[in-house]
């Protein structure tokens, strides 16, 4: 294009102050193109040489006194400091120094936690030494400003609740993650508002989302079945959120929250879409007591009000046409959960919504001229229609007639699809 310039402009069909401004967006954008590799490989700069002197120390770590291991141990932490200070005061609007001093020093505070309780053979296990990281690590977000060390600090934090959660269950408990994310989200409000379009701040649209989906699961105890609740009104908020008006000119692929609420509401209907579930529910004989008194309620309450209170406020003056379905399937889920404590109708409503989540999808892709949309709609009724074929007494020469009219349907509506974007295009 810059090449080309010369010529429009001889040719008239550009002045030269339009060329000059293409010139300056160019440059700005290549300007923008080198900071993030320069970002890219000052971070990976300060990870090699961490894991080089780790290296090195650990070679000769059994021949070393007990006095020399400790020196070492606060060594890598004494760096990352005298770097993050130089990055604060000598480099304030320099990215690259920033991200990279600042990664550099949690992971330096990692090491000599665990050098420390090996030299000193302090007892503990993994839970706490990740707590203990986090926790020593979160103030490096505010004061650097790293959105690097605050994706690690996610991930962290996320392991620390799977740890303490998933693998000690039904024995430990982690409410502390929860205080640990709220730490954070400030950073993450502030990297929302100011930089947009940053690939820290895309990289923060998955995280949370991902972090909020792993860590949900771990409240589930006496009244496991109310955790799909939680889930459902979880991934309704996420789709809520991933339709705001902020998202709007963001690409598809930078929103997490649009695609994790859309599979995670989609995977749950499936996986309720047979009696399995709401066979346990009418037999359980699970009181009314028991339930209002449970966490798993509590939470389930406390999500569907916010999801409930922000759908309401982001749609009060749309129409029911502007509202996606994925928003507005935790209230229809919390319906036929209560369905389903009495009657088997819930399993084929479970069936008909997914079916009608389809042929929106379908419909709104359509709309949109979006193939992405579309195929995920045609995939949801492929799959259910599949599924389900698959529990019929069907032999094998009907069920593949009936996959090869849902694979002819899959490409005639692509084909119907391309022929009408090619027809606007042309207009």
């Amino acid at each position: 294009m810059i090449k080309d310039l010369t010529e429009l402009i001889e040719a008239g069909i550009i002045s030269d102050e339009t060329a000059n401004k293409i010139l300056e967006f160019y440059q700005h954008k290549k300007d923008q193109s080198k900071n993030k590799l320069n970002i890219a490989f000052g971070i990976l700069g300060a990870l090699l040489v961490g894991l080089g002197i780790i290296m090195i120390v650990a070679h000769n770590w059994d021949d070393l006194s007990r006095g020399v291991k400790t020196c070492f141990a606060f060594i890598p932490l004494i760096i990352g400091q005298g770097f993050c200070g130089y990055a604060l005061f000598k480099k304030p609007g320099n990215i690259t120094w920033r991200e990279a001093s600042s990664t550099f020093l949690f992971f330096a505070i990692g090491s000599s936690i665990s050098l420390v309780g090996q030299i000193y053979n302090m007892h503990g296990n993994l839970s706490l030494f990740l707590l203990t990281w986090m926790v020593l690590g979160l103030p490096i977000i505010y004061v650097m400003r790293s959105s690097l060390v605050s994706q690690l600090y996610l991930c962290g934090i996320t392991y620390y609740a799977a740890e303490t959660c998933y693998w000690s269950y039904p024995n430990h408990e982690s409410y502390l993650y929860w205080l640990l994310l709220i730490a954070a989200l400030p950073h993450y409000y502030s990297i929302s508002k100011n930089n947009p379009d940053s690939n820290f701040t895309h990289y923060h649209h998955w995280l949370v989302p991902l972090s909020l989906t792993i860590t949900l699961g771990t409240i589930a105890y006496q009244t496991e079945e109310l955790i799909f609740v939680a889930y459902m009104s979880l991934y309704s908020l996420f789709s809520i959120i991933g339709h705001l008006d902020y998202f709007k000119n963001q690409k598809i692929r930078n929103n997490g929250y649009l695609i994790l609420g859309a599979l995670g509401t989609i995977s749950i209907l499936f996986v309720l879409s047979y009696d399995w579930y709401w066979e346990q529910l009418r037999t359980k004989n699970i009181s009314i007591h028991q339930i209002l008194g449970s966490v798993e309620f509590i939470v389930s309450l406390i999500i569907s009000i916010i999801a409930l209170g922000l759908l309401y406020i982001e749609k009060r003056n749309k129409t029911m046409r502007d509202i996606n379905p994925f928003e507005i399937t935790f209230i229809l889920f919390i319906l036929l959960f209560i369905l389903g404590f009495v009657s088997y109708l819930s399993v084929l409503l479970i069936n008909i919504l997914i079916l009608i989540i389809g042929v929106i999808t379908i419909r709104n892709g359509s709309k949109m001229g979006h193939l992405g949309v579309l195929n995920f709609g045609l995939l949801i009724i492929m799959v259910l229609i599949g599924c389900k074929f698959v529990d019929l007494n069907l032999d094998f020469v009907t069920k593949g007639i009936l996959f090869i009219l849902l694979g002819v349907g899959f490409f005639i509506t692509n084909y119907l699809m391309l022929k009408k974007r090619k027809s606007h295009e042309s207009k």
